[in-house]
């Protein structure tokens, strides 16, 4: 009899381990994002500011140790579950995080250039074309399928917010006239797709609860773009980059006219959206003081970004930590 309930335990264990799996997200991907970002924004910062460099590199590092342990835990729901992450890819809404996947892989090859440039550069080479398979995929079936306007949301900017960031990277290894090929890209469809997404949030319902995080994702284009255009350019803070760079800032002073929107909001995977865009908007600000040749006042924009950032991407980090502890992370939807 015993035996017989020990194998009922192991069994119920291995059935309860089996629906856990079943229920972890590929928007877990934007950990690394997030973390990532605020890595590097901590390594600009003591490129820019003079701040200690160890802080962006125990970021970094964690962003690498976040992206192993996401990526293992989906490669094992991919393994044991491929109908759940078959039925995310068609999702309107989840398909758009796989390009998550590709944009932590391009943050961890930047942050590995300066000590593996050539590991650095597979790793770029792999996520560049990975992303533009995605995006392309996706795009696609966005133009080959009809659909309902309430399934647009800010979540359709991240394949195309990979393509500009790609030259964060990209320049720096060499590949200059690709990294000018993903901007283009990135940075005309982030315009098309702007006012598409501001008329559905205007005049239609606003996103369901969950989603509404997710609108800090109108930040990170002209964030990235900023950052991405300053590669391509030399480091040259011209109209173009000015117009990109305060863009970005106007649209952190609307998402804090917001803030109380954003507050009611209960804790789930969107959270992790309020990390990455204020991550870049932090970089953004720190080039854009390095590019300014310093100042009392462009370097105080840059420690306010900087420390926003931080906060915000320690909160959520410290959310989602409990959320696992009290086994509220991966749970149906």
């Amino acid at each position: 009899m015993s035996a017989h309930m020990a194998a009922q335990g192991r069994a119920h264990g291995e059935a309860a381990s089996a629906a856990w799996l079943m229920h972890v997200p590929v928007p877990m991907f934007a950990t690394v994002m997030g973390l990532g970002g605020l890595g590097l924004a901590w390594r600009r910062a003591h490129e820019a500011l003079g701040l200690p460099s160890a802080v962006g590199e125990a970021v970094l590092a964690l962003a690498a140790v976040a992206f192993v342990l996401v990526a293992g835990l989906y490669l094992a729901k991919a393994l044991r579950h491929p109908a759940e992450v078959k039925a995310e890819f068609a999702h309107p809404v989840r398909s758009s995080f796989f390009p998550t996947i590709t944009i932590g892989l391009m943050i961890l090859a930047g942050a590995a250039v300066p000590y593996a440039p050539k590991l650095a550069e597979v790793v770029w080479v792999v996520a560049a074309a990975l992303h533009l398979v995605f995006a392309v995929y996706l795009m696609g079936r966005w133009i080959g399928r009809n659909h309902e306007l309430h399934t647009f949301n800010p979540a359709w900017f991240i394949p195309v917010v990979g393509n500009v960031l790609a030259p964060l990277v990209g320049v720096r290894l060499g590949y200059v006239e690709v990294s000018w090929f993903f901007f283009s890209v990135g940075l005309l469809f982030w315009l098309a797709l702007l006012p598409v997404l501001l008329y559905r949030v205007i005049f239609h319902d606003m996103v369901p609860a969950r989603l509404i995080p997710t609108l800090f994702i109108f930040l990170a284009p002209p964030a990235v773009g900023f950052l991405s255009y300053l590669q391509l350019n030399g480091g040259v803070l011209d109209a173009a980059a000015r117009v990109l760079f305060f863009t970005g800032l106007f649209t952190a002073l609307l998402l804090v006219r917001l803030a109380p929107m954003f507050l009611k909001v209960p804790f789930a995977m969107s959270w992790w959206a309020f990390t990455f865009p204020t991550a870049a908007l932090a970089v953004a600000g720190l080039s854009y003081h390095h590019a300014l040749g310093g100042g009392a006042s462009s370097a105080t924009l840059a420690g306010v970004l900087l420390a926003v950032a931080t906060v915000i991407v320690t909160l959520v980090t410290l959310r989602t930590l409990k959320a696992l502890a009290d086994r509220a992370l991966f749970v149906p939807e």
